[in-house]
Order: structure tokens, then C-alpha cells, then sequence
């Protein structure tokens, strides 16, 4: 019973001092970063003190994988995930305050994610997480209009350079969801987003239809408006004859 009770006092006084030694901070707003632009991120110790003599750790999902390591004065670049070697870089001109930042250059999508901060000194730890949303808005954005035909006209939407990939619709002059006959997109080899989408007018349909796009992270919105004329009219090129249809509801 003796040496129950004492183990159990050594392992709640182990777990105690743990608890005592451990600090988490969690940064609630997500750092947004755009996409192939640099990023940087700051941790500091609370209260403020040397850290020069700790091990600092960043990582992102697993401790074992460091995106960058420092210990005992020095740059561990050896011991830090691959495709990080040559794109990050540790600021440490506030040390001597607790203070270290975390430069990522040329920003990927994969750099999307928690950040953790660790910093090590004996039994002491301290933790700070980063959320980083890597992101990109633009505001070309087109409308073709092809020529019409006997059944009517189609309208196609372009627009580029976006990230993640954003949603897009059809809006008439209401502001009311028009669905779109057809939607596409694709990646370039800076991962940008480019989208396009059609939409066939019919006769007597809308008369003015609204692009709209608009990026989830950022909350970014473009549009591009267009009103069709009260007519379409098709060339024949065999009788140099035109034939116009009405569009107007």
C-alpha cells in the first residue's frame, strides 16, 4: 500500500510540475499569406527572457519534422523537413527578449496550416500555435459574348489568379442565383487558379447577367456586369441578309 501511495505521489507531483512547466498560446486570427509571397511569423516567451540557451522548434504536423530547428546557438538545417532548407530562415535579432520570427520565402500552397513555436530549456516548455492561410484574390475578371445564333447567345466568364480555388455563379439583375450551363477550371504552374463559366441565353431570358466570383478565405468579391441589346441579330453570309430575334422578356 506504501509503495502504491508513493508512486502515485511521484507521478501526480511529475505530472504537476509538468503542468506548471507547459504554456500554450493559440493565436485566434489565422495569418493570411499570398500565395507566392513571403511569410513571417513571431513567437515570443511570456514573460519576456533569454533564449539564446534553448532549443527553439518550429513545425507544423508532426514535432519529429521540424520546419526549422535551433539548439544550443546554433541553425540545425540538417535535422529540419527538405523542402524547407532552402526557404525559410530564423530572425533572431530579439532573443536576448524571448523573441524569435519564422520567414518562409516563396509560399506554397502546402505551407497552408498550425505553426507550432516550442521553445525547450530543461523542464520548461512553451508552445504558441499560428494558423497560416495561404491565399490569393484578382480582380481580372471577363465576359465574352459570342455571336448568337437561332437559339440564342452564349456568355462566358473568365477570370484568374485565384487561390484556393474560389466559387463562382451567375447572378441576373436581381441579384438572384442564374444557374450556369457549364463550369470549368484549371491550375497553372504557380498553382493560381483559373476559372471559367458559360451561360446560354435564350430568347425571351434574361436580359443582363451578373459574373460573380468570390474567395472563401479572404472573403474577396469581384463581378462584371453585362446588358444584352432588346435584339440578336445573325449575318448570313450566303444571302448578306441578317435575321434578328428578340431577347426581351
Amino acid at each position: 500500500q506504501y509503495k502504491r501511495d508513493s508512486l502515485y505521489t511521484q507521478v501526480s507531483h511529475f505530472l504537476h510540475m509538468l503542468w506548471v512547466s507547459v504554456h500554450f498560446q493559440l493565436l485566434k486570427n489565422p495569418v493570411l499569406v499570398p500565395l507566392g509571397g513571403n511569410l513571417e511569423l513571431s513567437c515570443q516567451l511570456s514573460p519576456p527572457q533569454q533564449a539564446k540557451h534553448m532549443e527553439i522548434r518550429w513545425f507544423k504536423n508532426r514535432y519529429s519534422e521540424p520546419v526549422y530547428l535551433y539548439r544550443n546557438g546554433k541553425d540545425l538545417l540538417g535535422e529540419i523537413v527538405y523542402k524547407y532548407v532552402e526557404r525559410t530562415e530564423l530572425l533572431k535579432d530579439d532573443i536576448g527578449e524571448g523573441k524569435v520570427t519564422l520567414k518562409i520565402f516563396k509560399v506554397t500552397s502546402v505551407d497552408s496550416g498550425s505553426y507550432h513555436c516550442f521553445f525547450k530549456d530543461g523542464k520548461f516548455y512553451e508552445e504558441h500555435i499560428i494558423d497560416v492561410k495561404v491565399t490569393a484574390t484578382s480582380s481580372d475578371i471577363q465576359i465574352v459574348m459570342h455571336p448568337p445564333n437561332i437559339t440564342g447567345m452564349r456568355l462566358e466568364c473568365h477570370s484568374g489568379g485565384w487561390f484556393p480555388q474560389p466559387h463562382m455563379e451567375w447572378r441576373d439583375s436581381k441579384g438572384e442565383y442564374i444557374p450556369a450551363t457549364s463550369k470549368s477550371h484549371s491550375q497553372d504552374e504557380n498553382e493560381f487558379f483559373n476559372m471559367t463559366m458559360d451561360l446560354f441565353i435564350k430568347s425571351n431570358s434574361h436580359w443582363s447577367a451578373t459574373c460573380y466570383i468570390q474567395n472563401f478565405v479572404t472573403h474577396q468579391e469581384e463581378s462584371i456586369s453585362i446588358v444584352l441589346p432588346g435584339k440578336m441579330c445573325i449575318l448570313s453570309s450566303l444571302t448578306l441578309t441578317h435575321t434578328c430575334y428578340s431577347i426581351l422578356s
